[in-house]
């Protein structure tokens, strides 16, 4: 910080003076900053640092930042219950579209991770050059299609048209899921990242977990398959008109970080081509996505040759999102306040490999209560490192916009779901059982792990450092 040096009356900047208000970007001019303040809904007002003599910039976060946190919940919800919505009931589905087998069935999630990857660019560029309202209000017209159009080939028993709108749906999905890092970097202060971030994206699996739960008690026959594809078009349709009223951007950032110009495309390759972190972060978030979206697919398969029902494994899934947003819920506010990110990572991705290694075993014996355990301790542990990655994949690349590293991370998990749900699909023996497959992914998982421990600490935390250099929020 550059020490303060008292300047003459007559020299001092007013606060009112043309000078003054030009160096502050977002406040108009012809506006005095009290009528500003008195004007705007703003919660908090953070001290600010001078940038240079005559110069001051103010950092405020705002009430209604809450507001968009409660439509990027719903809308991670109901894009996730697209994904699932067919997979808790695969036996009843599969009877009703009168196939041969699940594995049509298990394509219509591996169609989403697909289609995910290739509307990922169009993510990126939207979020880089335009606001993140216009790139929302495209994913919420795709999530209202792809749904309807969805409906209209259940009803009439027509699986390519519902195949079209699952690929509609899995368009939309990068829209939704890139957002949060993106959203939680322009509105909110460093102390309050991760759990903005945390409670937006751990919507998503929340939005699974109805699927798995609420699926075979909305389908109990092959006949009520139609009714429940039309509960979840409803509820798509009434969550998607929002962002129209929302404004693109805070009129004052929260932050340091939150107010400098992100890098170019030019300067975005420079900075991510060398990053040691950032690819390895990568691959273990790939690996680790990838996995919990296969598993999360394929529970019922997993366990329905095992002699439970689909009604278990739905309660298990369930239990395993539960679990997750519980812990979820005490432990990223501590990371906030603590910034102990790599300490975190640590302690959770070890957790992660053991529960899958577990899992082989689980659900032997007919005992509903070690499934319930494993799937409590796995989804604990999962959902505390989705959040916790996708912010460390943001320091680790800062001055990088957000969407870059957020983009990459959720592409290269949705990729590597579809090839393992390929994989694990093809490892059912001749009665559907699947223990070779639980078998390959706790190898996977267990494999993963050292991993963790080659993060370098020394300089990762970019953004963190900015808003200490500039004194910001921290």
């Amino acid at each position: 910080m550059r020490p303060h040096i008292p300047l003459p009356a007559k020299l001092r900047p007013s606060l009112t003076s043309p000078s003054s208000i030009e160096a502050m970007p977002y406040p108009s001019p012809s506006r005095d900053i009290k009528e500003l303040d008195d004007r705007q809904d703003a919660l908090l007002s953070i001290p600010s640092s001078s940038s240079g003599y005559g110069t001051t910039q103010q950092y405020k976060v705002y009430k209604r930042r809450w507001l968009g946190i409660i439509m990027l919940i719903v809308m991670n919800i109901v894009v996730s219950w697209g994904w699932l919505t067919y997979a808790p009931v695969s036996n009843l589905s599969k009877e009703w579209f009168s196939l041969e087998s699940e594995t049509p069935i298990n394509w219509l999630s591996t169609i989403i991770f697909f289609s995910y990857v290739v509307a990922t660019p169009a993510v990126v560029y939207g979020l880089h050059h335009y606001s993140l309202k216009p790139t929302l209000l495209l994913a919420s017209f795709l999530l209202l299609a792809g749904n309807w159009i969805r409906y209209g080939g259940t009803k009439t028993q027509s699986f390519p048209v519902v195949m079209l709108g699952q690929i509609l749906i899995g368009f939309s999905q990068p829209f939704v899921l890139s957002a949060p890092p993106h959203y939680s970097d322009l509105w909110f202060t460093p102390n309050g990242r991760v759990s903005a971030t945390a409670v937006v994206s751990l919507a998503n699996p929340v939005g699974a977990a109805l699927a798995q739960f609420l699926g075979p008690m909305l389908a109990t026959t092959a006949e009520d398959i139609p009714f429940m594809v039309l509960v979840v078009s409803i509820i798509a349709t009434v969550s998607v008109f929002g962002w129209l009223l929302f404004p693109s951007s805070p009129p004052t950032p929260p932050s340091a970080s939150g107010s400098q110009r992100k890098a170019s495309v030019a300067e975005t390759k420079k900075v991510l081509e060398n990053n040691r972190n950032f690819w390895l972060m990568l691959v273990l978030f790939s690996i680790y996505l990838g996995l919990f979206n296969a598993f999360t697919s394929l529970l019922n398969q997993i366990m329905f040759p095992r002699g439970y029902s689909p009604d278990q494994a739905g309660i298990c899934g369930a239990i395993l999102i539960l679990s997750g947003l519980i812990s979820t819920a005490v432990v990223s506010p501590v990371i906030d306040r603590t910034h102990a990110y790599f300490l975190a990572m640590r302690f959770f991705v070890p957790m992660i490999g053991a529960a899958y290694v577990a899992f082989i075993w689980a659900p032997e014996g007919g005992r509903i209560l070690a499934p319930y355990i494993v799937g409590a301790l796995l989804g604990a542990a999962s959902f505390c490192l989705m959040p916790l990655a996708l912010e460390l994949s943001v320091e680790f690349t800062y001055p990088v916009a957000p969407e870059w590293s957020s983009s990459a991370l959720w592409c290269g998990g949705q990729l590597m779901g579809a090839v393992l749900l390929l994989v694990m699909d093809r490892m059912k023996d001749e009665k559907g059982d699947m223990r070779t497959a639980l078998i390959f992914q706790g190898v996977l998982a267990a494999a993963a792990v050292p991993g963790v421990f080659l993060f370098r600490k020394e300089g990762g935390l970019r953004r963190l450092e900015e808003d200490k250099r500039m004194g910001g929020d921290c």
